[in-house]
C-alpha cells in the first residue's frame, strides 16, 4: 500500500465568521472524518499546523520568517494516509471537511528512498520548467 500526503489549504477565512454552533459542527465533521479513516487503518499521521514559522534558505542556511502566502494558500494541516491507488487517495480527499469551507486539498504521493533516482529529479525539473514558481 502506498502513502499519500493530503495538504489542507485555505477555508479558514469562513470559519472565523461561523457561529459557535457552526464551529462546533465543523470540528465534529473533522473528528468523524479522521476517526473513520483511523478505524479503516488509513491514517499514518495527521495534524493541524500553526500558520507562522521559519524557513532555512540556501547554502548560507539563512533563517527567515515565513512562510508568507495568501490566505487561500496557507498550509493549515496535513494527513498522511495509506491507499492502494491515487484514485483511492482522491476519494479520501473528496470527503475532507476543509472543502465545505472553501478550502483545497492537495494530494501528493509520498516517495521512497528507492524513488530517488536521477529520473525522479529529471521529472521534477521538467515539471518546474512547465510551472515556474513566481
Amino acid at each position: 500500500m502506498k502513502e499519500y500526503i493530503l495538504f489542507f489549504r485555505g477555508g479558514f477565512e469562513r470559519i472565523i465568521d461561523q457561529s459557535p454552533e457552526e464551529f462546533a459542527a465543523n470540528m465534529e465533521q473533522w473528528k468523524k472524518w479522521l476517526s473513520a479513516l483511523g478505524k479503516a487503518g488509513k491514517v499514518v499521521a495527521a495534524q493541524p499546523l500553526i500558520p507562522t514559522g521559519k524557513q532555512v534558505v540556501g547554502k548560507e542556511r539563512a533563517v527567515v520568517d515565513g512562510p508568507f502566502a495568501e490566505g487561500k494558500e496557507i498550509l493549515g494541516g496535513y494527513l498522511i494516509c495509506k491507499a492502494e491507488t491515487y484514485d483511492e487517495a482522491v476519494t479520501i480527499a473528496k470527503n475532507c471537511p476543509v472543502l465545505d469551507t472553501g478550502g483545497v486539498v492537495e494530494i501528493r504521493e509520498v516517495a521512497t528512498m528507492e524513488d530517488m533516482t536521477k529520473e525522479y529529479f529529471r521529472f521534477r525539473s521538467e515539471i518546474r520548467k512547465e510551472n515556474p514558481m513566481p
